[in-house]
């Protein structure tokens, strides 16, 4: 457990840069503590409200860096996007219990 701590740490620091670039907007008013939201799709981006607990996951780890890569950390969504499949997000997301 002790060697996954740097990367959860690190996908924290990510995902505090990337909502820190954004504002407060009436979209983000809606997300319950604990939670965070982001957008997911290849073209069209669907909003995911989804447990914090989810950045302890490597694989999510791995679709937070390609999302910076991808994207950087100024979105245009104001919110964290990742650039995969919505069908192979929802089937990874619900392995880590997000929903």
């Amino acid at each position: 457990m002790a060697i996954c701590m740097p990367r959860v740490i690190q996908a924290r620091q990510i995902l505090k840069r990337s909502l820190s670039n954004g504002g407060s907007t009436p979209a983000s008013m809606d997300i319950p503590k604990g939670y965070f939201a982001i957008y997911v799709g290849e073209q069209e981006k669907k909003r995911f409200v989804v447990p914090v607990s989810i950045l302890s996951e490597p694989r999510f780890q791995q679709l937070l860096h390609q999302s910076e890569q991808e994207f950087g950390y100024n979105h245009p969504m104001r919110g964290i996007m990742i650039p995969c499949c919505e069908d192979v997000f929802i089937d990874l997301a619900s392995r880590f219990g997000a929903f």
